[in-house]
């Protein structure tokens, strides 16, 4: 089993920059590049069954939300987002920097 997920971890270690940066593709004349933010993981483990005897197990799992692209038109390049994309990660942000400030505050008015 241990074998197993360091032959894993070597597999997966350069996958980041992929994961959030595709492959330039070009469309009418114009270059694209999609930027996505992305996360994986992977567990494995192995433990005594009462019935069976000894067992192992191991699973993983990923997303990825589409942030926009960076764009190349005529030597002009520029990021356009994709709003949903943007809301998505921004609202779990917004909610967490709300709670740490009302905790703050709380605590200043103390």
């Amino acid at each position: 089993m241990a074998d197993f997920v360091l032959e894993l971890a070597d597999k997966v270690a350069g996958v980041g920059v992929r994961t959030s940066y595709a492959d330039k593709v070009q469309v009418g004349g114009t270059e694209i590049v999609p930027v996505a933010l992305g996360a994986y993981g992977f567990g494995g483990g192995a433990g005594k069954d009462d019935e069976q005897g000894e067992g192992s197990g191991g699973g993983g799992g990923g997303w990825s939300v589409p942030l926009g692209a960076y764009i190349s038109r005529g030597g002009d390049v520029r990021f356009e987002p994709n709003v949903l994309g943007l809301l998505i990660v921004a609202i779990p942000l917004v909610a967490a920097t709300g709670k740490a400030l009302k905790l703050v505050i709380r605590a200043l008015k103390r």
